[in-house]
């Protein structure tokens, strides 16, 4: 084998180890399925929220009039609406699997 094909054989093996290396990581990078949600109220953006209001002003979701009312919100993983400044915890169910 000559010199220019070796150094072919080692770029490309370079290239598919690289290629392989990025595969695992990548998927290491994509966090688990919350195993429970959240209801999360007082932080959903205006036209955001998932469903109805708290206090029965309406019925669906996306019909928020203002950011952060107290009344709106949004479904979030379990532990997370604690941190979330002005998050106020009101429910929590298991994820559909």
């Amino acid at each position: 084998m000559n010199k220019q094909n070796k150094v072919m054989q080692s770029t490309v093996a370079g290239i598919l180890a690289l290629g392989a290396t990025m595969v695992s990581t990548s998927a290491s990078a994509v966090p688990e399925q919350p195993k429970f949600w959240e209801k999360c109220s007082g932080v959903a953006k205006a036209g955001m929220n998932d469903c109805g209001s708290l206090d029965g002003k309406h019925g669906c979701a996306g019909m928020a009039t203002e950011n952060n009312h107290a009344e709106e919100w949004v479904y979030v993983p379990k532990g997370t609406c604690s941190k979330i400044s002005g998050g106020k915890v009101r429910k929590v169910k298991p994820a559909k699997s």
